[in-house]
C-alpha cells in the first residue's frame, strides 16, 4: 500500500536502452502486438474520418503500447526505429535483429491493414494529398521520420539520459501530433514503413508502388537522425562517458536541430491551415525539449535565451547567450525556407493587424513563456516530466488565444524570418516581388517582423518581476522528486 506520508524514490529505466535482449519468440511477439495496434488505429482513424483527434489517437496509441512493452521487445514498432537503433549500435543482436523486428513489424501491419479493411469493408490508398506532388511528401515524411528516430535515441537510447527518466514514452507517441497535423495533410503522415506497406499492400487494387518511395525516404530520415544524434553527443560514436556539460559545438548542435522542428512545425501547420495547430506546434516543442534538453537547455527561442541570460541565475552568460541566438536564428531561416518549398512556395504573415494590438496579443502570452521558463529554474522541487508539461501547456493556451489575429509565434525568428528571407533573396539578385511566397489575395507581400519588439518588450517585463520575486536559484537537476500529491509533491525550500 502506497503511503504519501513516506518519502519514496521511484527509479525508471528506459526500454529501449536496458530492457532489449536480443531476438527472442516474446520479443517477436511484442513488436508484433504493439505494431498490430499501431497500424489498426491508424486506419480506423483514417476511414472514420477523424481528422481533428486522429493524430492524437495515433500519438497515444503509441505511447501506451511503448510503456506496456517496452520491458519486452524495447518496442521499436516501426522498421525506421529498428535501423536507426541497429546503426546507432543500440540493438544487442545487431542486424540480425534489425532485419527480424522489421520482417515482423511489416507482417503486423499487413494483418492490421486487413482487420480494418473488414471491419469497414473498405481501404484507403497512399500516396500524397491532392495539389502536391511526391517529393514534397517525401520531405514531410523524410522529415519527421528523422525527428521520431531522433527523439527515440535521445530520450530511449542514449548514454546521459536512457534508462534514467519515465517520459520516454510521451516523448516518442507525441511526435505523432507534432508531425500528422502539418505535414500529414502533405503525405498522409506515415512515419514509419510497415504503415506505408501495409496501406499500400492492403489498397492494391486502387494502385501499388508508393509505399517504396514512402519507406525509402522515411529510413534516409532514420538515417539522419544517427548522424545528428551522433553529432550531438560524441560519446555514443567512442566508449566514453557522457560529459557533465556538453561542448559548446554540441550546444550549438542541438539549439540548431531543436529550433528547425519547431519553426518548421509552425510553417506547415499555419499553411496547411490546421485544426489543431497549436496543438502540434506544443507537441514539437514539448518532444524536443525532452530529447534534447540535457544538451543544451533547449531554449529553441531568443527570448527564452534573453531571458535565463538576465534572470541573474549564473545559467549561461553573454557569449554563449549570443551565440545561441544566433544559431536560433539561422535554423529558423533554414526552417522558413524548407516550410516554404514544401507548400508550393507559399508562405505567410499576420496581416490586417496594427503595432499596437498586435502588441497586445503578444505581451501577455510572450510573458507567460518567459515567466515559465524562468520559473522552472528556481529553486524547486519540481516532479519529473511536470516542467516540460508547463511549457507545453504554456505554448497550447497562447496559441489557441492569440492564434487568429497573430498567428501566435511567441517567438523573436518566427516573425523575423520573412523579411531575412526576402533580403537574402535580394542579395542574391533575385526580385521579392518574383518569388511566389505569398497568401495574401492582394498581392501584397506577405513578411513581417513587426511583432519583434513587443516579444522582447514582454521578456524585459518578465524579467523585472521575476528578479524582484525569486530568491538566487540552484543549478538544474535532471532527476526530479516523483509525484505525490495531487499538486504533484511541488516544495520550496
Amino acid at each position: 500500500r502506497f503511503d504519501s506520508r513516506v518519502p519514496t524514490t521511484i527509479e525508471a529505466y528506459c526500454v529501449l536502452a536496458d530492457a532489449m535482449a536480443g531476438v527472442t519468440k516474446s520479443a517477436c511477439a511484442a513488436e508484433f502486438v504493439g505494431t498490430f495496434l499501431l497500424v489498426f488505429t491508424v486506419g480506423c482513424n483514417v476511414l472514420s474520418k477523424n481528422p481533428n483527434w486522429g493524430g492524437l489517437s495515433i500519438a497515444c496509441s503509441l505511447m501506451v503500447g511503448i510503456y506496456a512493452l517496452g520491458g519486452v521487445s524495447g518496442a521499436n514498432f516501426n522498421p525506421a526505429v529498428s535501423i536507426s537503433l541497429g546503426v546507432a549500435g543500440k540493438m544487442p543482436d545487431g542486424f540480425k535483429q534489425v532485419a527480424v523486428y522489421s520482417a515482423v513489424q511489416i507482417v503486423a501491419g499487413c494483418c492490421a491493414a486487413a482487420a480494418y479493411c473488414l471491419l469497414f469493408g473498405e481501404s484507403f490508398h497512399l500516396g500524397p494529398a491532392e495539389g502536391y506532388v511526391w517529393w514534397q511528401a517525401m520531405l514531410c515524411e523524410m522529415m519527421y521520420t528523422f525527428v521520431l528516430c531522433f527523439v527515440v535515441l535521445n530520450c530511449a537510447a542514449s548514454k546521459k539520459i536512457g534508462g534514467k527518466n519515465q517520459f520516454y514514452g510521451l516523448a516518442i507517441g507525441f511526435v505523432i501530433v507534432a508531425g500528422a497535423y502539418g505535414s500529414g495533410a502533405v503525405s498522409g503522415g506515415c512515419f514509419n514503413p510497415a504503415v506505408a506497406i501495409a496501406i499500400d499492400v492492403l489498397s492494391i487494387t486502387k494502385g501499388f508502388g508508393w509505399c517504396i518511395i514512402y519507406s525509402v525516404c522515411e529510413i534516409m530520415g532514420a538515417l539522419a537522425a544517427v548522424l545528428l544524434f551522433k553529432l550531438v553527443r560524441p560519446e555514443e560514436s567512442n566508449e566514453s562517458d557522457p560529459p557533465e556539460t556538453y561542448s559548446i559545438q554540441s550546444k550549438l548542435a542541438a539549439e540548431m536541430i531543436g529550433t528547425f522542428v519547431l519553426v518548421v512545425t509552425v510553417g506547415m501547420n499555419v499553411l496547411v491551415h490546421s485544426k489543431a495547430a497549436a496543438f502540434s506546434i506544443a507537441a514539437s516543442l514539448m518532444v524536443m525539449i525532452y530529447a534534447l534538453g540535457d544538451v543544451s537547455g533547449a531554449h529553441f527561442n531568443p527570448a527564452v535565451t534573453l531571458a535565463i541570460l538576465c534572470s541573474g541565475r549564473e545559467k549561461t552568460n553573454l557569449k554563449e547567450a549570443c551565440q545561441y541566438i544566433a544559431a536560433q536564428l539561422v535554423a529558423g531561416i533554414y526552417a522558413a525556407f524548407f516550410y516554404e518549398v514544401v507548400p508550393n512556395g507559399n508562405t505567410f504573415r499576420p496581416e490586417g493587424l496594427k503595432l499596437h494590438l498586435l502588441a497586445g496579443l503578444r505581451l501577455p502570452h510572450h510573458s507567460k513563456s518567459a515567466t515559465i521558463f524562468a520559473g522552472l529554474t528556481k529553486k524547486m522541487k519540481w516532479p519529473e516530466g511536470r516542467k516540460l508539461q508547463l511549457v507545453f501547456s504554456g505554448v497550447a493556451s497562447g496559441g489557441f488565444d492569440g492564434s487568429s489575429p497573430a498567428a501566435s509565434s511567441l517567438h523573436p525568428h518566427v516573425g523575423a524570418e520573412g523579411p531575412i528571407r526576402r533580403g537574402a533573396r535580394v542579395f542574391a539578385g533575385s526580385s521579392p516581388a518574383a518569388s511566389n511566397c505569398k497568401l495574401s489575395k492582394t498581392g501584397a507581400d506577405t513578411s513581417n517582423s513587426s511583432s519583434w519588439k513587443p516579444r522582447h518588450i514582454g521578456t524585459i517585463i518578465v524579467l523585472g518581476a521575476t528578479l524582484v520575486l525569486a530568491p538566487p536559484l540552484a543549478p538544474p537537476s535532471y532527476l526530479w522528486t516523483p509525484p505525490r500529491s495531487f499538486l504533484g509533491g511541488l516544495s520550496f525550500d
